[in-house]
């Protein structure tokens, strides 16, 4: 099949450092070429893949040091170019939310968009209302929710490459872990709270987006007690250490997630995730196998104990079996084989 991947510009394919969205496309990516398929990818020219790249801007745009930068006007350049070069894919997956509606509307059913943010913002629904013919893909069945109307072609979990994290069978810390970005719907400051209320450190490795930089100001203090380690930003080289030697992560989360990668990241080491019910928490963790679902801090400090006693082996047996970019790929390879003319399913599809 000949698959075209068109993903943000913000960071490379895969990120540098912070980035899910961009994670995923290069799991993706290389997963399908891996099965066989002829994959092109539209993304920044600093990206990694095993599928032909089309680099569409010199960097990714969130490290690249020029500031005087539009990211509309690379986005739009590049649709365009997608749009010059639609005939010579079978399907065209997008991964910009509906950026590109207006200008492939004549071409809907050519093409699958998976939505990788929440979709309870104040305009989407009138936008999705305006292009319904756009099938599209949520990343866990809670995303959906407020779009519930909307031309929904099935739920796709993110995974990854089994090999792309070490298993750790026994942690060496001795600390809790949280992971991810500096923000107030995140709550680091519940994981502070929780870590010091179960006696451990907790170790932070987190970005700081700039409009979070003054929430950063505002939970500094709590990082100054000697019990808490701010790291900053890691990649994935480091992931592994820091996720692999932690008791367990803390992903005491106050919004909709759409999915949360890092759970699934933390999985893939064998370590077990202590997090709040809210959007897909409870859709990615199995409860009392490879974490706990909680709804207070005393129920969070009281997991900590039990988690510590679970089976690692297992969590990273649950990983491989449901998170695998394989499996994810082979979601999405059912998917395109769905909604391609019947004309194309007797030619290309069983390679």
């Amino acid at each position: 099949m000949r698959i075209a991947q068109i993903a943000p510009l913000y960071e490379a394919v895969p990120p540098r450092l912070y980035g899910g969205t961009e994670r995923i496309v290069a799991h993706l990516t290389d997963a399908l070429v891996d099965l066989g398929h002829d994959v092109t990818l539209f993304a920044s020219g600093d990206s990694r893949t095993r599928a032909t790249l089309v680099p569409m801007r010199e960097q990714a745009i969130r490290l690249d040091p020029d500031d005087l930068r539009s990211d509309m006007a690379s986005h739009l350049s590049m649709l365009h170019e997608v749009r010059s070069r639609s005939d010579e894919f079978d399907i065209l997956h997008f991964h910009v939310d509906l950026l590109h509606f207006p200008l492939f509307a004549d071409i809907a059913s050519r093409t699958l968009t998976t939505l990788h943010g929440r979709l309870d913002l104040k305009d989407l629904s009138a936008a999705y209302r305006r292009w319904p013919r756009f099938p599209m893909v949520s990343i866990s069945d809670h995303q959906r929710r407020p779009l519930r109307f909307a031309n929904w072609a099935g739920t796709v979990q993110h995974g990854m490459p089994p090999a792309l994290y070490r298993f750790s069978a026994r942690p060496q810390g001795g600390y809790l872990a949280f992971l991810g970005r500096i923000s107030p719907e995140k709550r680091p400051d519940r994981a502070i709270a929780i870590a010091k209320a179960a006696g451990l450190p907790l170790r932070i490795a987190a970005k700081v987006d700039a409009a979070d930089r003054a929430y950063f100001a505002e939970i500094s203090p709590l990082l100054d007690d000697p019990s808490i380690e701010f790291i900053g930003e890691i990649d994935d080289e480091q992931k592994s250490d820091f996720l692999g030697n932690a008791v367990a992560l803390l992903f005491p989360i106050d919004w909709p997630e759409p999915f949360g990668l890092v759970m699934i990241e933390a999985m893939a080491c064998g370590t077990p995730v202590i997090a709040w019910p809210c959007g897909s928490v409870p859709e990615i963790i199995d409860d009392g196998i490879t974490g706990r679902v909680v709804s207070s801090q005393a129920e969070a400090v009281a997991a900590v104990a039990e988690v510590a006693a679970y089976d690692r082996t297992r969590i990273r047996e649950t990983f491989e079996r449901r998170f695998s970019a394989q499996a994810m790929a082979r979601n999405y390879l059912a998917l395109y084989e769905r909604l391609l003319p019947q004309r194309h399913t007797k030619t290309r599809l069983l390679a």
